[in-house]
């Protein structure tokens, strides 16, 4: 189909903006809703892998505003 898959994973080409829209939406969906990043990464790894997946969703995490409010606020 000419899409790269590794183990049944879609593989995310090495384009931040890509993955950026990727962790965007998921952590950002109503679904999620500002999940911590053991929760994405599960989310994700269901169809998506690319090379250090879960340093870049830790990251992202981290970089959430909101996420680092509640944090605090508990």
């Amino acid at each position: 189909d000419g899409v790269l898959h590794y183990q049944g994973h879609l593989c995310v080409s090495n384009v931040d903006t890509l993955r950026e829209q990727i962790l965007s939406k998921a952590h950002n969906s109503w679904y999620s809703i500002h999940s911590g990043a053991t929760k994405i990464y599960r989310d994700l790894w269901k169809v998506y892998w690319w090379n250090e997946m879960k340093t870049d969703i830790a990251e992202f995490v981290a970089k959430c505003s909101i996420c680092q409010q509640v944090k605090v606020e508990h």
